[in-house]
This record gives C-alpha cells, sequence and structure tokens, in this order.
C-alpha cells in the first residue's frame, strides 16, 4: 500500500469537494462517492489490508474511512438539491467532515508506522 499516496488522494479530495460546492455540475456521484471501497485506500482496507484487522488503528481507519466518504456524498447530495452549502461550514477543520478527514489521516500513518515495523527485519 502507498500510504503517502493515499494521504494525498484523501487530501485532494477537500479541493475536489470545495470546487463541486461553488459549481454542482453534477460530475461527482454521491452514490459512488459514499461508497468507501471504490478508492485506493478502501480496495486496500477491504482487501489487502484484512491482515491487520486485528489492530486497533486498522479497525478505526476502516471505520472512519466509511464515515469520511458518507459525509463527503452526503455534502454532494446537498449541493445537488441546490442547497447552499458554505464551505467553511461544510469541509472547515470543526465540520464533520473536516474532522473525519483530519482523523483518517492520522490512523492512515498510525497504521503505515504499524505495518513499517512488521515489515522491518528483525534485529539481534
Amino acid at each position: 500500500m502507498d500510504f503517502d499516496g493515499a494521504v494525498a488522494a484523501h487530501s485532494a479530495w477537500k479541493g475536489k469537494l470545495s470546487a463541486y460546492l461553488k459549481n454542482p455540475d453534477k460530475s461527482l456521484h454521491a452514490g459512488t462517492i459514499g461508497v468507501d471501497n471504490q478508492c485506493a485506500l478502501g480496495q486496500w482496507l477491504h482487501g489487502e489490508g484484512q491482515k491487520y484487522s486485528s489492530d486497533a488503528e486498522f479497525s478505526e481507519l476502516k471505520k472512519e474511512h466509511a464515515d469520511f466518504h458518507r459525509a463527503a456524498a452526503d455534502l454532494v447530495r446537498r449541493a445537488d438539491k441546490g442547497e447552499k452549502v458554505a464551505e467553511e461550514a461544510a469541509l472547515g477543520t470543526n465540520s464533520a467532515y473536516g474532522k473525519l478527514s483530519s482523523r483518517v489521516v492520522k490512523l492512515i500513518i498510525a497504521v503505515k508506522q504499524k505495518a513499517n515495523k512488521a515489515q522491518a527485519p528483525a534485529t539481534k
């Protein structure tokens, strides 16, 4: 898993959603965004990453990642209905989306550190 790429891709969603909230042009689809196994991180969490499923950070990441996708999909649905969604209220650090996004990034880093330790050769 490219954890750094996952952090970058995850972080890029804020820009995509910001642009979409300003101009809901139907280029994003809430039904697709709301599914947590369509992105690279989600595919890893539901596939190869399952080898870490007994790890607390992994389990929390899987849950928070799914919640993040639901929050992003909710913003797209609201914009699609014509609701004017204030960017700071929707995407800011104190918003549900912002809190979930921050938590997902922290958990990706925690899982990355554990995965790297598990892959490191044992020292004598």
